[in-house]
């Protein structure tokens, strides 16, 4: 499994690695997490707000910060 945090590296983006890394340790999971923070990488995803999360090179949220526990339920629908 792979995840990308895309976002300029502000604090909102920094928020959302903090709480992916969280529910990757709590849920048990293994994965890489990279930071996209480059604009044309992040455009290619067609994200026009940041921070999102892709996962697998699925774009699962954008523009907004979900939960730990939100976090926790895309990995499990992606490891399943």
């Amino acid at each position: 499994m792979e995840i990308k945090i895309l976002g300029s590296g502000c604090s909102r983006c920094r928020e959302l690695e903090k709480r992916t890394r969280e529910a990757l340790e709590k849920a048990g999971f293994h994965a890489s997490v990279t930071k996209v923070d480059q604009m044309q990488d992040i455009a290619r995803y067609h994200v026009m707000a940041t921070p999102a999360l892709v996962v697998d090179e699925v774009v699962e949220t954008k523009g907004r910060i979900p939960s730990v526990e939100e976090v926790i339920q895309i990995l499990i629908r992606h490891f399943a």
